[in-house]
């Protein structure tokens, strides 16, 4: 089985505040963020079984430079 995640741009703002809002950017900051993406994603479906998820900010409470350690 599969299962679909989409995350935001405001999700990834959030998780990288200085981020650019282009293509490279947005990758760049999910590449950065990955590790904080994959868990809120398991946290997610463990709350709810369905065929897609979309991720947003209020999926990242303590996310920012706190969260990555700086």
């Amino acid at each position: 089985m599969e299962w679909s995640f989409f995350i935001g741009e405001d999700a990834l703002k959030r998780l990288q505040p200085d981020m650019l809002s282009n293509e490279a950017g947005l990758l760049k900051a999910f590449d950065f963020n990955r590790v904080l993406i994959q868990a809120a994603a398991m946290k997610a479906y463990k709350r709810e079984r369905k065929a897609s998820y979309e991720l947003a900010a209020e999926d990242f409470p303590n996310s920012g430079r706190l969260a990555r350690g700086k």
